[in-house]
């Protein structure tokens, strides 16, 4: 009620166990709740070339990692660099929407 995220940022990243995890659809649907408070989404681009090669989590809806099913892959090469992008487009929208 008092537009406390109204035209504020806001993104998600998600890990899950498997590549069949529904990282896809966990990420749209937790983005109904960002869009009902206000905030404007930011995504990953396909201008990214590093979605397109990695062989873990991240799509346009947002960063992901896939974990494995006992938790213990590590973040590879191309999800890292997803989420490094994904922050700083982050921040550069931020500071643009502040002026």
């Amino acid at each position: 009620m008092q537009r406390t995220f109204e035209g504020k940022p806001a993104g998600v990243f998600v890990s899950t166990g498997t590549s069949h995890g529904s990282q896809g659809s966990t990420i749209l649907s937790f983005i109904n709740v960002l869009l009902h408070l206000g905030f404007i989404i930011v995504g990953v681009p396909y201008s990214l070339s590093d979605l397109y090669l990695t062989k873990g989590g991240g799509s346009p809806y947002g960063p992901g990692h896939i974990a494995g099913v006992e938790n213990t892959r590590e973040i590879d090469e191309n999800e890292a660099n997803i989420c490094r992008y994904f922050g700083k487009r982050l921040a550069e929208i931020a500071l643009k929407l502040k002026t």
